[in-house]
């Protein structure tokens, strides 16, 4: 598995979204499947700076390690902020799709399409670290 580290901070989110982008081209990701992980990875990146570094007053890392098999490209964010499990959130539903902007709920949209955007998305926190796993699978040409 391959780490690099980036600062926890707003102006890490392009570097991040391009070492991605160079990684899951390098594995054989098709476009579409890229962009939807770019999506997801820049919505859990952007809540780690945010959420668990910048608006609480702390500086940290995000950890990011990229691995391929023929089958599946996978990519690991680890930090070091207080624990919060994405997957826990209440994601929007069919109703919420169907109301007008005006009226849907504030928030949980990003992580819908973190969730939804790639093969699988888990979260753990091990070693007293959150861990942000995105899983996805490549196609064959």
């Amino acid at each position: 598995m391959e780490l690099k580290t980036f600062p926890a901070i707003i102006d890490s989110l392009d570097a991040i979204r391009q070492y991605v982008k160079e990684k899951s081209q390098e594995a054989g990701v098709d476009k579409k499947a890229t962009y939807n992980l770019l999506v997801a990875v820049d919505e859990i990146a952007t809540n780690i700076i945010l959420y668990g570094y910048q608006n609480v007053g702390l500086e940290g890392n995000i950890d990011v390690f990229s691995e391929a098999t023929p089958n599946q490209f996978k990519v690991i964010f680890e930090d070091d902020a207080t624990p919060f499990d994405p997957t826990t959130r209440e994601l929007p539903d069919e109703e919420d799709f169907n109301l007008p902007l005006e009226e849907r709920p504030i928030g949980g949209l990003g992580i819908y399409l973190t969730i939804t955007g790639v093969s699988d998305f888990s979260y753990e926190y091990k070693n007293n670290r959150n861990r942000n796993i995105f899983v996805v699978d490549i196609k064959s040409p």
